[in-house]
């Protein structure tokens, strides 16, 4: 029952529920009472009649009314009449109607004889009157007790089977009714629950597309508003929805404040870095015709002008990386063609084992077969950025593990996706860089020392190239077993291929 409309129409229907319940208790304890009391006051007139002297020609005849009330009526068993000397029955006899007695056996009239006589009463005050149980005459009776004129002890009672069964009746009836009265309540209940609520789902639903929406990067269209009808100030749910329109107005200022500032950025990034190429070009060329003549100069100038060199052209480097980045974020389309991944592995690797012949590396691409073209590994993408990709996948493992580390490199096919892995044995990363290390300028603590240069941007590069193919990146790393995973979608297998 989590469902506001749930909760609602389960109050709803338990609070009627306890209110039919109390009415209808209520109703019937007080026709019981009402009816205790009439039959209450027939045995009165009955006990009354029985207790004065008998008349000449026999027993005194009953009242006139004795035949109505909820006694019993013409039933046999409706009144009873018991009289008793000295603690035993005397006659006990079933008082019918229009003088139509019947004897009673003083077994079943037994329990009678606990009833007290009410002597000490004054002759105005109407006797007590007890509810005595006898079973062999099928039920409760409501009794009382007096001494009459000869010394005997007469008791009266008149049974409460129909009282009872009118209460029950009564009960019954009451169930009937109450119980539809609730069910047409709680569907009352439900649909008008429904209807009330329908503005709030309105509202969750924008909530829900809103949620959806990629806020965590580019330019975002902020469009969805809660309607007029559902953001009336003068309804609680329309506080609601007024409060949340003013909440995507202030997100939509937000991301529009965060994009243009992200678009100032990535222009100066991607202007600074275009112009930075024309004099690190100069300086760069500049330094190779100075190295050329450093058997001219001093060994101290010489080996300023090749270190001159190194460092230019390493942010000969950083620049092409930042100007790809920002290329990349400005969405420019990269080149779409068929690309064999399988060549291009094959030609990193040879890369990566001609700059760091210290490392053992190893190749595990899938196996030619004849009947298919099982061992082409095709994507469609961009040559140059797929290249780069396994490079800076190979450089990083180069850069950050020591010399002697294996280095193995998996290319694989699984139905439409191709799987590049890269695992090493070297130490690992740290378990607070792993969650940054896709981001820009993450570096390696001691961990992964470098033993060259690095910017920081090699794997950001490859995820952000990864992600323009449509693909995804995985890193993960404990010591001895450091893997990068890049899955890209297949291209068509070319079958007319000849097999390697």
């Amino acid at each position: 029952m989590r469902s506001l409309q749930a909760r609602i129409v389960l109050t709803t229907v338990v609070l009627l529920v306890v209110v039919c319940a109390v009415v209808g208790v209520g109703a019937a304890l007080s026709l019981r009472h009402y009816l205790t009391q009439q039959l209450d006051g027939e045995v009165v007139g009955l006990l009354q009649g029985a207790s004065g002297p008998t008349p000449v020609g026999g027993r005194r005849p009953p009242p006139p009314d004795a035949g109505g009330g909820f006694g019993g009526g013409d039933t046999p068993q409706g009144r009873i009449e018991v009289r008793s000397t000295g603690g035993t029955v005397a006659s006990a006899v079933s008082l019918g109607f229009r003088g139509t007695d019947a004897p009673l056996p003083p077994s079943a009239v037994a329990p009678v004889l606990a009833v007290t006589p009410d002597d000490d009463r004054d002759d105005e005050g109407p006797p007590d009157v007890t509810t005595v149980e006898l079973p062999q005459l099928g039920g409760s009776y409501r009794v009382a007790a007096r001494t009459a004129a000869d010394g005997s002890v007469v008791a009266v009672g008149v049974s409460t089977d129909r009282m009872d069964a009118t209460v029950g009746r009564l009960a019954l009836n009451e169930t009937i009714i109450f119980a539809g009265g609730v069910l047409v309540a709680g569907i009352v209940a439900a649909v008008a629950t429904r209807t009330t609520l329908r503005p709030l789902h309105r509202v969750s639903a924008t909530a829900r597309r809103v949620s959806e929406l990629p806020l965590e990067r580019g330019e975002v269209q902020l469009e969805d508003r809660v309607p007029e009808a559902d953001a009336d100030p003068r309804t609680e749910i329309g506080q609601v929805g007024v409060a949340f329109n003013r909440m995507l107005d202030h997100v939509a200022r937000s991301l529009a404040a965060r994009q243009e500032s992200e678009t100032r950025v990535r222009r100066f990034v991607a202007d600074a870095s275009h112009e930075l190429r024309t004099p690190l070009a100069a300086i760069r060329g500049y330094s190779e015709l100075a190295g050329r003549r450093t058997h001219e100069m001093p060994p101290e100038v010489g080996a300023m002008l090749e270190r001159v060199g190194s460092q230019t052209e390493r942010m000969t480097l950083l620049v092409e990386d930042l100007l790809l980045l920002a290329r990349l974020d400005a969405g420019r389309p990269l080149a779409r063609e068929t690309v064999d991944l399988v060549r291009l592995v094959v030609d990193a690797v040879s890369d990566a084992h001609a700059a760091a012949p210290g490392h053992h590396w190893t190749l595990d691409l899938p196996d030619d077969e004849p009947d298919e073209a099982a061992g082409d590994v095709l994507v469609v993408g961009d040559p140059e950025r797929l290249h780069q990709v396994v490079a800076n996948l190979l450089a990083n493992a180069r850069t950050h593990t020591p010399e002697g580390t294996d280095v193995v490199v998996e290319l694989t096919r699984v139905d439409d996706r191709v799987r590049l892995v890269v695992r090493d044995d070297g130490p690992g990363i740290a378990p607070d860089l792993l969650p940054h290390v896709l981001e820009r300028f993450a570096r390696g603590d001691a961990g992964r020392a470098r033993t060259t240069g690095s910017t920081g941007l090699g794997l950001s590069i490859v995820a952000a190239v990864v992600a323009e193919h449509g693909g995804t990146v995985e890193v993960t790393s404990v010591p001895g077993d450091t893997r990068t995973t890049v899955t890209l979608p297949a291209a068509p297998v070319r079958a007319e291929l000849a097999p390697r």
